[in-house]
């Protein structure tokens, strides 16, 4: 049985940025995709230009699925989570507007690890590049993604970006996303996907390679401070406050030690 992948990406006014990324979706390779847009009721040609995306895509058969949605959300997080609640594909993956698949072969590969395992990874993981709004490379992601990941991994930082964190998508509708946190609901999301991985006995599974072009100009980039507070926030609850002080003191020694 072939491997069928959601696609989510959230948009708001995002005509300027959401082309990059709907075209790195319609080159892929592998065909069987669910591509939903949820859109925050924009006014800026975001929903012509995903409305016509998606008579692309059906002139391509059944296997290529796209489904736009165009209401107004009480924000990010709102809107993934109605995204995850209309995915039926059986890995679930997020990619907002400007970001972008690293290369037609993305699923492919994704799906040649998951058909490679003995019983499908609860989580499927791999690098990111950073790129500019050209879709230039800037820099790999500083954060490495770990050789083994595990909920415990996210203590050093968010261990692996959320645009290349494939989850399966029974573990990823049991977790939503925690609309107290309006930067970094992300981070918490991911943290509780993996402690969920863990008591079921799935496994993750490093894809040892670069998933995703991730646009530099995210809201939680243009947030940084505001972003850093709710993670230290989460980070407490899932770990302790005392290891999380101790890990935000190693944090700074280590900003001090690159200056």
């Amino acid at each position: 049985m072939s491997v069928r992948f959601s696609i989510i990406t959230v948009t708001f006014n995002a005509c300027r940025t959401l082309g990059a990324t709907l075209e790195s979706v319609e080159n892929q390779w592998y065909d069987c995709v669910e591509h939903i847009v949820v859109d925050g009721a924009s006014t800026d040609g975001t929903v012509a230009l995903a409305r016509a995306y998606a008579e692309r895509q059906e002139s391509r058969g059944k296997s290529r699925c796209v489904r736009v949605v165009s209401e107004p959300d009480e924000g990010l997080y709102d809107a993934m989570n109605k995204g995850l609640s209309m995915a039926t594909g059986d890995y679930v993956v997020f990619l907002n507007a400007g970001d972008r698949l690293h290369g037609s072969d993305v699923l492919a590969c994704v799906a040649d690890v998951v058909e490679g395992c003995d019983g499908w990874p609860g989580v499927v993981y791999g690098e990111t590049d950073l790129t500019d709004a050209e879709g230039r490379f800037v820099r790999r992601r500083r954060l490495q993604v770990p050789r083994r990941l595990t909920w415990r991994s996210f203590r050093g930082g968010m261990s692996v970006c959320h645009q290349s964190f494939y989850v399966r998508r029974g573990l990823a509708q049991g977790y939503g996303y925690d609309l107290r946190y309006r930067f970094s609901a992300d981070f918490d999301w991911c943290v509780r996907v993996l402690r969920g991985a863990e008591r079921e006995g799935l496994v993750c599974v490093n894809a040892n390679r670069v998933l995703t072009d991730y646009l530099c100009e995210g809201m939680t980039t243009r947030n940084h401070r505001a972003s850093l507070r709710e993670r230290f926030v989460i980070m407490a609850d899932h770990y302790g406050l005392g290891t999380t002080v101790l890990c935000h003191g190693w944090f700074l020694l280590r900003m001090l030690w690159k200056r």
